[in-house]
């Protein structure tokens, strides 16, 4: 596959991904990953001294899938909608058939609240380090790192980044 042919199609995973996400189909979300996977939401304080303590985390689509599970079920938060913005991304590495990438990204969040409806924030801001691998001629998730420039949360991190 030559190098345009595979970013079109690293940008349409991450485009996906995006997505799924912000028009609240969380339930599609565990399949951009394969089966053994890392997911990892970390503070940047923590990637960049090497102090493993993550705020969400993840090793397995069936990890994904329960907490998504949790989101749905178990977690009390005030509605919410998430809007990504994905910039810069890069293919930065390949080695044995996976793909590292690199992309900056911001998300604004938009209260649904009664009391505080309509008010939209800057949420989070950082970067996504992925790797990925194709499956069936289809590109997934091996490993999505998503470290945040803070590790200050306005309110409870429940959905994914």
């Amino acid at each position: 596959m030559d190098t345009t042919e595979l970013r079109a199609q690293i940008e349409d995973l991450i485009d996906a991904y995006v997505d799924c996400l912000d028009s609240d189909r969380l339930e599609e979300w565990p399949d951009f990953f394969t089966e053994r996977c890392i997911y990892k939401v970390i503070p940047y304080e923590n990637a960049t001294l090497g102090m493993p303590i993550p705020l969400m985390y993840g090793d397995s689509r069936g990890m994904l899938r329960d907490r998504i599970v949790a989101h749905r079920n178990a977690n009390f938060f005030a509605p919410h909608l998430y809007r990504h913005l994905v910039s810069h991304i890069r293919i930065v590495g390949r080695e044995n058939g996976a793909i590292s990438t690199r992309a900056n990204y911001a998300v604004f969040r938009t209260m649904l609240d009664p009391s505080d409806y309509g008010r939209s924030e800057l949420f989070s801001v950082g970067v996504y380090q992925d790797v990925i691998v194709f499956e069936d001629g289809k590109p997934r998730f091996k490993e999505k790192i998503v470290v945040v420039d803070t590790s200050q949360v306005p309110t409870l991190l429940v959905t994914p980044l």
